[in-house]
C-alpha cells in the first residue's frame, strides 16, 4: 500500500511526536528503566519502544495506556498523546494504518497495481514518487521516501510477525524506472523471500479469474488478536474494523492463496522474471 502525501496535503510536523517520546524516555529513567528492561513490561520489542522514544514512531493507544500504567506517570502519557499529529510524508488516511502495522502479529497483502511498499527497494520507490502527478518537490519526495525506508523496517524488527503477500505477476514485469532498478527490486524480493517469516505468492497471469478482482488490500491481526483491513483508491483509503467485513476480506485472501502458485513455484517465477531482464 502507498502513504505518499497527495495534493492538498500538507505534511505535519513530527515534533509533537519528538516531544511524546522525550516524555516517555524521561519518566522511563524516573523509574529507573533502561528500554531493555522496559519494553516487555508495556509488551513491545526494544526497536519499538527506541523508535518511540526518537519520534519515529505513532505510539498505539494499548502502548500509551500501559506505559502509562507501567512508569506511573499521573496521567501526562496519556495527555501528550492527545497532541500527537502524523509524520511528514504519511498521507492522512493512512495514518490509522500505519499506526496497527508496526504492532501486527500478522499481516496479509495483496497487490495488484505496484510492489507493496513494504518490499520496495530505495530507487524502485523514488521512480514512483518522481513520476507522481501532481509533480512533488525535491522536499517532499525527499521525505515520503524517508518514510516509506522506516516502514519497511518492521519486516527485520519484528521476526516473530507472520507476513503473507500475495502479487500480480504482472506487477513484477512491469518496468519501473530502469531496468537495473528492477533487477534490483526483484532480488530484493527473492532475499526477503528466504526469511523464515515471510510467503510471497505469485498470482500467475494464466490464472484467469480469482478472488482478489474487486483490488488491493491488507489485513492484519494485533497483539489483541483483534483484526482489521484497509482498502486503498485514488486519493482515498479505508481502515475497515467492522468484524463481518473484515471476514470477507479474510475469506477471499484464504482463496486467493489457494489460488496463487506455491511459494516455492512463486520464487522460481521470480528468478525466471529477474533472469529475463
Amino acid at each position: 500500500m502507498t502513504d505518499e502525501v497527495p495534493k492538498g496535503s500538507e505534511p505535519e510536523t513530527s515534533e509533537s511526536l519528538k516531544a511524546f517520546g522525550e516524555v516517555v524516555k524521561v519518566f522511563r529513567r524516573r523509574a529507573g528503566l533502561t528500554q531493555e528492561q522496559f519494553a516487555p513490561l508495556v509488551g513491545y520489542s526494544l526497536p519499538m519502544v527506541a523508535s518511540i522514544e526518537q519520534g519515529r514512531r505513532l505510539p498505539s493507544k494499548e502502548f500509551v495506556e500501559k506505559a502509562e500504567e507501567v512508569l506511573d506517570a499521573f496521567g501526562a502519557l496519556r495527555a501528550a498523546a492527545k497532541h500527537l499529529t502524523r509524520k511528514a510524508g504519511l498521507a492522512k488516511w493512512f495514518e490509522e494504518w500505519a499506526e496497527l502495522e508496526p504492532q501486527a502479529v500478522t499481516l496479509y497483502t495483496f497487490e495488484n497495481r505496484l510492489v507493496p511498499g513494504l518490499f520496495q527497494t530505495p530507487a524502485y520507490a523514488r521512480t514512483l514518487f518522481e513520476e507522481q502527478i501532481p509533480a512533488m518537490s525535491d522536499d517532499q519526495i525527499a521525505s515520503n521516501l524517508t518514510r516509506r525506508l522506516e516502514r519497511t523496517s518492521i519486516l527485520t524488527e519484528r521476526p516473530h510477525t507472520i507476513y503473507s503477500f500475495t502479487i500480480e505477476e504482472h506487477v513484477l514485469r512491469r518496468q519501473v524506472g530502469s531496468p537495473d532498478i528492477m533487477r534490483e527490486q526483484i532480488d530484493h524480493i527473492i532475499e526477503l523471500s528466504e526469511r523464515r517469516n515471510i510467503d510471497i505468492q505469485i498470482m500467475a497471469q494464466s490464472r484467469g479469474y480469482h478472488a482478489g478482482l474487486g483490488g488491493p488490500f491488507c489485513l492484519l491481526e494485533t497483539q489483541e488478536n483483534t483484526w482489521y483491513a484497509y482498502c486503498e483508491g485514488q486519493e482515498t483509503g479505508q481502515l475497515i474494523s467492522d468484524p463481518k467485513v473484515v471476514s470477507i476480506i479474510q475469506q477471499r485472501y484464504a482463496r486467493m492463496r489457494a489460488q496463487a502458485l506455491p511459494v516455492e513455484a512463486s520464487v522460481g517465477l521470480l528468478r525466471e522474471i529477474r533472469g529475463a531482464r
